[in-house]
């Protein structure tokens, strides 16, 4: 950040007084321009027929990690719930209509200053096409899901616990509301290790 929102003139990183971190201060206004996490909401579009179960991949159009398959998401908007934000991105990435389910996980990824939530999610029928954002969009089970080409972390690791809960479920337990740190690099996912 470079000048001041309010009055446009320059600002400087400096630590306010009662604050315990530095943040951009206009050296006009004394307006304070705080910068925090963005929220970046998606789901878990599942189609279960006759005993299978898949999950909708999207094939991203876009950098970071063009090629990459990734679950539906993206970056929450001003004045939409989470839920909305996960509804809105679904239908944008994947063209999917989805009856939303509850919370499924929230994965902090403070390096990158993001907090990634997944929620459970049911396709009411099989139509849907990518969107602007997406190259490609299909319906996978897990033994075809392209491990080694997911995008992010918090997509390995929520659909990781995805089919962990799965395995419960066929025990007579359910899914889970799961929380993580995600410390791991986009690089680091391409390694199985």
């Amino acid at each position: 950040m470079k000048f001041c929102s309010e009055c446009a003139s320059p600002v400087s990183l400096s630590i306010p007084a009662g604050d315990n971190r530095p943040r951009y201060v206009c050296s006009n206004c004394a307006a304070i321009h705080y910068q925090n996490p963005k929220m970046v909401l998606g789901s878990i579009p599942v189609w279960e027929r006759d005993g299978e179960l898949k999950v909708l991949l999207c094939q991203r159009a876009i950098e970071p990690r063009h090629g990459y398959w990734t679950l539906p998401a993206g970056f929450m908007e001003n004045a939409e719930t989470t839920g909305e934000a996960a509804m809105r991105e679904t239908e944008e990435e994947a063209g999917a209509n989805i009856k939303l389910g509850p919370l499924f996980t929230l994965l902090n990824v403070a390096r990158v200053h993001q907090v990634h939530m997944f929620y459970l999610a049911e396709l009411l029928d099989l139509d849907f096409a990518p969107g602007v954002e997406s190259l490609d969009v299909r319906l996978f089970s897990e033994a075809e899901i392209p491990w080694h080409d997911l995008a992010f972390p918090t997509i390995r690791t929520t659909l990781e616990l995805f089919f962990a809960d799965r395995v419960k479920i066929r025990e007579g337990g359910g899914y889970g509301f799961h929380t993580q740190d995600i410390t791991r690099t986009m690089r680091s996912d391409l390694d199985p290790s």
